[in-house]
């Protein structure tokens, strides 16, 4: 009888143990993925602008121009973020963030990333409106 009871306490003992062990993240969960990198081509793109102060403030103008709010602005790294509330009920959020980054060759590439109610937006057709605006608020400040 006693060993019966050893052997139901050790097995629940194992069970317990096992339970508290965290599971172990595969070697490839930072790796990206094709769906990553085709999302990440469509939030992209490179501008003929030299100067990253224009470039950030053409961003902040196109945000503004689609209705959000700038939340922050850091020109030392090139980051926007901005926010509003989605129509048709105005409960619900978009949330966007661009960076600024310069290249080689006198060219910034802007990737905007954007978020509604906290899950990722990947229809392309967004970031193409957003990149329309931009390149309308480009236009506007090399004049």
């Amino acid at each position: 009888m006693r060993q019966t009871i050893r052997g139901c306490v050790a097995i629940a003992m194992l069970v317990f143990v096992e339970g508290c062990v965290a599971p172990q993240p595969s070697q490839d969960l930072l790796a990206p993925t094709e769906a990553q990198m085709k999302i990440r081509s469509v939030q992209t793109r490179t501008f003929e602008v030299k100067d990253r102060q224009i470039a950030m403030r053409a961003v902040i103008a196109a945000l503004q121009d689609l209705g959000f709010i700038i939340e922050r602005a850091n020109e030392a790294l090139g980051l926007v973020s901005a926010a509003r509330f989605a129509e048709p009920n105005y409960y619900d959020v978009v949330g966007v963030t661009v960076t600024v980054r310069p290249q080689a060759d006198g060219h910034m590439m802007i990737r905007a990333n954007a978020i509604y109610n906290n899950k990722p937006i990947e229809d392309p057709k967004v970031y193409q409106n957003f990149f329309a605006t931009l390149e309308r608020s480009l236009f506007v400040a090399k004049d």
